[in-house]
Parts: C-alpha cells; sequence; structure tokens
C-alpha cells in the first residue's frame, strides 16, 4: 500500500491519477522484494485528472485503449490474435509516449536522438 501510495502522491504533482496497479512481489531469503516493473502504462491505469469525471471512464494512458479496442472484436480471446488496426497501435504508442514525457520530462525518441 505504501508503494501505491508513493506513486499516487508522485502522479498528483503532475495532474496524473493513478487508477490502480498492480505490484508483483517475491521474496529472496525471507525479504519481500518488488520482481518486476511498476507504475508504467502496461502495469498500471492512468488517467489525467482534469478529464476525470466519477462515473466515467476518461481516456487513459495506458493498454486499456488496446483492451477497449479488442472487446468490440468478434474474437474468442484464444491464440491467434487478430490483427490490431494500425490507427489503434498509433494511438497506444502515442499515450505511452505522452505519459512517458509527463512523468520523465521526456520521450525514449527524444532522448535517442
Amino acid at each position: 500500500m505504501e508503494l501505491f501510495q508513493q506513486g499516487t502522491d508522485e502522479l498528483a504533482r503532475i495532474g496524473i491519477r493513478l487508477a490502480d496497479t498492480k505490484f508483483e512481489l517475491g521474496t529472496i531469503n525471507g525479504e519481500l522484494i518488488l520482481i518486476d516493473e511498476a507504475l508504467t502504462p502496461d502495469s498500471s491505469r492512468f488517467w489525467d485528472n482534469d478529464e476525470y469525471e466519477l462515473g466515467v471512464s476518461p481516456p487513459s494512458y495506458d493498454k486499456q485503449i488496446l483492451r477497449d479496442y479488442l472487446e468490440t472484436l468478434d474474437w474468442n480471446k484464444e491464440y491467434p490474435a487478430p490483427e490490431i488496426d494500425p490507427a489503434i497501435l498509433a494511438t497506444v504508442t502515442e499515450r505511452y509516449l505522452d505519459i512517458c514525457k509527463k512523468i520523465t520530462g521526456s520521450t525514449p525518441l527524444e532522448t535517442a536522438s
């Protein structure tokens, strides 16, 4: 809960609401450790505080966009996965880069150049 609260507090400073997240934990020699990435668009749902409204799912900076798209398809959720509309992939990519820039101040594409 402390990790969640710290993430919530840090993101609130930049106008982002941490809607939910998951933490994968394990132990080494009896000590609890974080064993996977945390507070990323793959493990969390991020909403812009300015767009948040109780009872409404706001636009998100995470993979929820892809999940919502997949729910519109006639697919049994088994292999093979359907082809993804390139426009959906572009939107997910854009939102991931947006949240990266909001959190870190730059995107991987900017730091690579």
